[in-house]
C-alpha cells in the first residue's frame, strides 16, 4: 500500500491525546511505507503538547477539521472523517475500538462503501492488502480479515501495539478544514452532558492492569478498589456486578460491554461465564482468585488462587504495599 494511513485522534475535551492515538500510529507506520502516517484531529487546533507526541510518533500531518455540530456525537465525527478521507486519498483508516469508535466506522461504512473490521489485535498487508486478527466466539477463535475495497476501516483494540516512539521525530503540517455538517448528521441532538467525578484511575478500556469485581464481592468492592489504587489500574465488574446495582454500568466488561485488553488482568469473584471471557480473554496475563476451584475462570488464568477474595486480596495489597516501600 503506497496511499496514506489515516488515524483517527481520539482525545480528551480538553485536548489531551489517549493512550490510543500513539498506539495507533505505531501500528501505521510500517503500513504506511511512503504514504506516510496522517492523524484526524475533529475539534479545536491541538495544543503543542499533542502535537509533540504526534511528532514523536512519526505522524506526517494532522488534518484539523471543525465540523459546524457538535464532534461528540459519532456522525458527524465520520463525516469529519470523510471530509479527509477524500482530501488525502487514504487508503485505510485505523480507529479507535472504543463504544464511539465502533459507530463511527459504522457511519463511514455507510457513507463510503468502507469494509470495516471491528475489534483487531493487529494489522498486516499481504499484497497491498490490509489483513486485520481478531479473536471471535467469546476468545475461542483466531480469525484474519481481509479488506479488499478502498477504504478499508479497522477498529483496533487498545494495548493491541505498544507505542513506540520514531528515531527522528517528524515536524507535522497542521491542515485545517472547515465542515459543514448534513442534515442527516444532525438528526441527533445531544442535549445534556454530565461530566463524570474526577478519577486518577486509567480509563477502563485502555488500562494496562484491570482489577476485575464480580459475584463473589457480594457488593463489597472495597478489597477491589484499594488493590487497583495500589497497582494504578482500572476497576471492572462483570455484568451480575452491575446489574446488581454494586458499580456503575461503565465498568462492565464483556460481551455486552467493554472489551479489555490490558497487560494485566486480575479477577476476584468472577466464575468467568463466557460473556464476561470474550471481553477481556485477550489480556496478556490473568490473575483469577475465586473460592470455588471449579470456576471456568480458571480454565483461562495463566495465575490462580483458590480461596476467599477478602482474605486473599488484602494480604496482597499489603504484601506489594511493602515491596513497594
Amino acid at each position: 500500500m503506497t496511499s496514506p494511513v489515516l488515524v483517527l485522534l481520539d482525545h480528551a475535551a480538553d485536548g489531551v491525546l489517549r493512550p490510543s492515538a500513539a498506539e495507533l500510529v505505531t501500528l501505521a507506520r510500517p503500513l504506511a511505507g511512503d504514504g506516510g502516517v496522517l492523524g484526524a484531529w475533529v475539534g479545536d487546533r491541538p495544543g503543542p503538547d499533542a502535537l509533540a507526541v504526534l511528532a514523536a510518533h512519526g505522524v506526517a500531518a494532522v488534518h484539523v477539521v471543525r465540523p459546524d455540530a457538535d464532534p461528540a456525537l459519532s456522525a458527524v465525527t465520520a463525516e469529519a472523517v470523510t471530509a479527509v478521507l477524500g482530501a488525502t486519498g487514504a487508503g485505510l483508516v485505523l480507529i479507535p475500538s472504543t463504544f464511539e469508535g465502533k459507530e463511527v466506522a459504522a457511519h463511514l461504512a455507510a457513507s463510503t462503501g468502507a469494509g470495516v473490521v471491528t475489534d483487531a489485535d493487529g494489522v498486516q498487508l499481504q499484497d497491498g492488502v490490509p489483513v486485520a486478527s481478531k479473536t471471535v466466539l467469546a476468545g475461542t477463535w483466531t480469525t484474519r480479515c481481509s479488506v479488499v475495497g478502498a477504504p478499508a476501516v479497522v477498529t483496533v483494540k487498545a494495548n493491541a501495539v505498544p507505542a513506540e516512539p520514531v528515531a527522528a521525530p517528524t515536524e507535522p503540517a497542521v491542515v485545517e478544514h472547515e465542515l459543514t455538517v448534513s442534515p442527516a448528521a444532525r438528526r441527533v441532538e445531544l442535549v445534556e452532558r454530565t461530566e463524570r467525578a474526577p478519577s486518577d484511575r486509567p480509563d477502563l478500556s485502555g488500562a494496562q492492569v484491570v482489577v476485575v469485581g464480580g459475584r463473589g464481592t457480594e457488593g463489597d468492592f472495597g478489597p477491589i478498589e484499594e488493590l487497583a489504587d495500589l497497582l494504578g489500574a482500572a476497576v471492572g465488574a462483570t455484568r451480575v456486578a452491575t446489574d446488581e446495582g454494586w458499580i456503575a454500568k461503565e465498568a462492565q466488561i464483556g460481551q455486552t460491554g467493554v472489551t479489555v485488553t490490558p497487560r494485566l488482568y486480575i479477577g476476584a469473584g468472577v466464575s468467568g461465564a463466557v460473556h464476561h471471557r470474550g471481553g477481556m480473554q485477550a489480556a496478556g496475563t490473568i490473575v483469577a482468585v475465586n473460592s470455588d476451584p471449579d470456576a471456568p475462570i480458571f480454565e483461562i488464568a495463566d495465575f490462580g488462587v483458590v480461596g476467599d477474595l477478602f482474605t486473599v486480596l488484602p494480604q496482597a495489597t499489603a504484601e506489594l504495599r511493602r515491596l513497594l516501600g
